[in-house]
């Protein structure tokens, strides 16, 4: 029996917020769009839950056809559903940050979707309020990094003291006091030194760390 008959039918979506961190700033991963509606026009990745599938999975679906990556770090920022957010259709869109590394994802695929990686900075006009759903991200991500380790999702698995600072910087958009940054990390049993260096930014090089999730999970205690 259908309860709901009377009720007028709308579609659900999904929107994806793909950030990436590349020298030194954070990227989105955006879509020149080839299709209508606002074909020729940038917009975030999205796509409509299916009938047997929950939000969440459909946003870890469309995040996995335009990647081919999975078990990516994603999280909810709200739903979206103003009346005329879209002129196709009456939709409700629930929108989704996720963080990757930049060199991990599947490139060909991320082609075939006519995707670029654009500065976090020089973000072009976007489409419906796909604008908003960043701002509100941007935001989510900051007040969740501050207290998380969710950061270290947009590093190489090796990295620097440098790329951590810069990384953090690029989150907060603020410089952070290099003396005071390195102190706090010393206090992290989790963020372990190696003995590799890395000789690309000079010749003496700087040492490699790595985030151990192992010590973290044994006291989560988080502040950048």
């Amino acid at each position: 029996m259908n309860y709901y008959s009377h009720e007028k039918q709308f579609y659900v979506a999904v929107d994806c917020i793909i950030f990436g961190f590349n020298q030194g700033e954070l990227s989105l991963l955006l879509l020149k769009r080839n299709f209508e509606p606002a074909m020729g026009e940038w917009s975030l990745m999205g796509g409509f839950v299916q009938e047997k599938e929950s939000v969440d999975n459909a946003a870890k679906r469309v995040l996995n056809q335009l990647t081919g990556l999975e078990e990516v770090y994603m999280e909810q920022v709200g739903i979206f559903g103003d009346i005329n957010r879209d002129p196709g259709e009456r939709v409700v869109s629930a929108a989704y940050y996720a963080m990757i590394n930049i060199n991990e994802y599947d490139r060909e695929l991320v082609q075939k979707h006519n995707a670029y990686w654009i500065n976090i900075n020089e973000v072009p006009p976007l489409i419906f309020d796909h604008k908003l759903m960043v701002e509100k991200a941007r935001d989510v991500m900051k007040q969740k990094a501050s207290n998380e380790p969710i950061g270290f999702n947009l590093l190489p698995k090796l990295f620097t003291l440098t790329q951590l600072q810069s990384l953090y910087e690029a989150i907060y958009g603020e410089v952070i006091d290099k003396r005071n940054f390195r102190k706090r990390v010393a206090e992290m049993d989790y963020i372990e030194k190696t003995d590799k260096i890395d000789k690309s930014g000079s010749k003496r090089g700087a040492y490699l760390y790595k985030f151990n999730n192992k010590i973290y999970k044994k006291d989560p205690k988080f502040k950048l």
